[in-house]
């Protein structure tokens, strides 16, 4: 490969800090059991575990001490849903969300995993799919991968200098495409033989011994294929039966693992048959990872439903049905047409399927091509996730800088045209500079209080380490945090600082069965020092940070180093005071490889 470009980060042992132990002194402890809060001390010990927890420990000799006076104590947060699988191996830190006080990060989500297969068909079915960039995933894949088996992706990721924890799954996509063949997984003439079944469940079972969690799989249509041999035809997911479903999550509720789904939400009838499964049978049941209950312009009251049905199904029918929730406005920049939205109707999986933006904007100047994308951008019938609303989307960046700050409804008002067509005549003109903001769900701040509230809801989906010019969710429960404090402060509390801090911690760590999320004698010391004086607005800013190891690629952030005081993994001081841990001359080896069950893989 060209190491020029990628870097992959030397493998190490976990390595402790200078000192045996470490005092976080004077903090407002939140434990993530959803008690009240109180005044302690914690000590964590030679061996990574929380030694005790009181008022006024003394401090033993030698020992780290973090003043946390004024400051929220917390267990280490859970992000339940991410695409860190790639950059793993090029950045295996992911300071990214360790900044944030992220300790345990899932990968293999959206049917989407490294766990098995070939370098290409890997960097295929997950580059473009992810937002991330295929011609730089592949050679270090190509490079790096020597496993063939669940056990030795497990064993692999144990390897690497960790940042935060890992949690992960294994994704159908991957599993049908390493037992079909790429080719066959693709083809919707073509189903599994019945020793393909089989050899698809040993798979999944293997990869639950090996201590992944479960299996993760994708109904929706327009995530697409990347690459040559296959470009835009779904993902492999997507090309099975629901027999084929049901066969392998029965896998899953046999060792009452996780079992994460992408309904087709362009049509949304796939939602009952997955809740269907949810039910308990055989007295056991299926621990059923939902995505998600967002408040969508285009399905309002939706989140309503979903709520009402999983409720249902969990109170009637001995489910354990949850929905992923994002505790905030969910919010997207696209750069041209870059953005999984425009995957949801045919002339936009037309104009991403040209990867020469030349072309693209040619397409864009076409007749034909515009009448097809009005008629399908218009269509009233077609479900859709996207809103299409093009007097609340945005341009915040062109070349043309007196267009920034206006809609495009503003901007077609001013030239005289309707709104598409200023639209696509942008599109021809600037292609991918152009870029612009819409607010995609969630913008009501009353229905995100109520999504984030319900029992049924589970707070995750940041998607980080993907979409990474679109997305900017690494520091959700910061965010999550600020909306909770605020409310409280305005006197209309809708969630007290420790349920909230429980739905970041344990309610997710006890849905996926690991061992994660309480801060409490003898526990783990996964921990977060928070400042509550800033989570201030400073949460919500926008910011564009580098990644050297995408070679130069940029990765949009929201970021305020003043609000997390010091993260600690494993009982390794991760982060201080707006400082990495390599960055204070400690070993960052600090994050291990999470089982289901609880016991460290």
């Amino acid at each position: 490969m060209d190491t020029g470009t990628l870097q992959r980060r030397s493998e190490g042992e976990p390595q402790k800090g200078s000192t045996l132990f470490t005092l976080i002194r004077g903090g407002t402890l939140y434990d993530g059991t959803g008690a009240a809060p109180r005044s302690a001390d914690v000590l964590v010990g030679a061996d990574g575990k929380v030694a005790d927890i009181g008022t006024d420990l003394a401090a033993p000799e030698g020992a780290e001490i973090i003043d946390a006076v004024g400051c929220w104590v917390t267990p280490g947060f859970i992000d339940l849903h991410t695409h860190y699988d790639a950059e793993l191996e090029v950045n295996p830190g992911l300071s990214e969300s360790v900044r944030h006080g992220v300790t345990t990060a899932l990968i293999g989500s959206c049917g989407l995993s490294l766990v098995v297969g070939e370098p290409e068909d890997m960097a295929d079915t997950f580059c473009r799919v992810e937002g991330i960039p295929h011609e730089l995933v592949l050679p270090l894949l190509q490079d790096i991968v020597d496993w063939s088996t669940p056990a030795g992706y497990v064993d692999h990721l144990r390897s690497l200098p960790l940042g935060p924890n890992l949690i992960g799954m294994i994704g159908h996509s991957t599993a049908r495409s390493h037992v079909m063949g790429l080719g066959r997984s693709l083809d919707k003439t073509v189903q599994p033989t019945e020793s393909e079944l089989a050899a698809m469940g040993r798979l999944v079972e293997d990869s639950i011994d090996a201590g992944l969690l479960g299996m993760s799989v994708n109904l929706l249509p327009w995530d697409k294929m990347g690459g040559e041999r296959y470009r835009s035809r779904p993902t492999p997911s997507v090309f099975a039966r629901f027999a084929e479903y049901r066969r392998l999550a029965e896998v899953v509720r046999g060792h009452d693992g996780v079992f994460q789904a992408i309904p087709n939400i362009q049509t949304r009838w796939s939602i009952g048959p997955l809740l269907d499964m949810s039910r308990q049978r055989g007295g056991k049941t299926l621990r059923t990872s939902l995505l998600t209950m967002m408040d969508a312009a285009p399905a309002m009251g939706a989140y309503r439903l979903m709520g009402a049905a999983a409720n249902l199904y969990n109170s009637k029918f001995g489910a354990n049905v949850r929905f992923q929730a994002l505790p905030t406005p969910f919010d997207l920049y696209t750069d041209g047409l870059e953005n999984p939205v425009f995957e949801e109707f045919g002339s936009g999986t037309e104009a991403l399927h040209l990867e020469d933006l030349a072309a693209r904007k040619s397409l864009m100047r076409a007749p034909v091509y515009r009448d097809r994308f009005r008629k399908e951008w218009s269509n009233k019938v077609a479900s859709r996730a996207y809103h299409r609303d093009l007097s609340e989307a945005r341009v915040v960046e062109c070349p043309d800088a007196s267009l920034n700050g206006k809609t495009f409804a503003e901007i077609a008002r001013a030239r005289g045209t309707d709104d598409l067509a200023t639209f696509l005549d942008l599109q021809a003109e600037y292609g991918n500079d152009l870029r612009w903001y819409s607010v995609v769900a969630n913008a009501k701040p009353e229905v995100v209080e109520w999504i984030v509230a319900h029992p049924a809801s589970i707070i995750g989906f940041s998607d980080a380490g993907a979409h990474l010019r679109n997305m900017a969710f690494y520091n959700y429960p910061l965010r999550m945090l600020k909306r909770v404090r605020d409310a409280e402060l305005a006197g209309r509390s809708f969630m007290s600082v420790e349920h909230a801090v429980y739905k970041l911690t344990a309610d997710i760590a006890d849905f996926h069965r690991i061992d994660a999320g309480r801060l409490v004698k003898g526990a783990r010391a996964d921990l977060v020092v928070i400042d509550p004086e800033h989570l201030d607005d400073s949460v919500e800013e926008i910011h564009e940070a580098e990644m050297p190891e995408f070679d130069g690629l940029s990765r949009l952030v929201r970021r305020n180093d003043e609000t997390v005081r010091a993260v600690l993994i494993n009982g390794n001081l991760a982060w201080r005071d707006g400082q990495a841990a390599e960055d204070l001359g400690v070993g960052h080896q600090f994050g291990t490889v999470l089982a289901l069950g609880g016991a460290a893989a």
